[in-house]
């Protein structure tokens, strides 16, 4: 059996409201975020950085390369 690490970008969109809440405080596309989600990173280093905060979790987190 394979461990599938949590993503962890889903986990801060969810803490936030959800795509469509978390790309209106953010000023990006739904379709931007669901693509975070998708790839389990937020590419962007001042996106990683405010949903990070709005999300209660570490950068770090958000932009692993997992």
């Amino acid at each position: 059996m394979f461990y599938i690490p949590e993503n962890y970008v889903k986990v801060a969109v969810d803490r936030v409201g959800g795509v469509t809440k978390a790309s209106n405080l953010l000023g990006v596309a739904n379709n931007t975020v669901t693509t975070w989600v998708k790839k389990r990173r937020v590419s962007n280093i001042d996106y990683a950085t405010k949903l990070a905060e709005l999300s209660g979790m570490k950068v770090q987190e958000l932009r692993s390369t997992r």
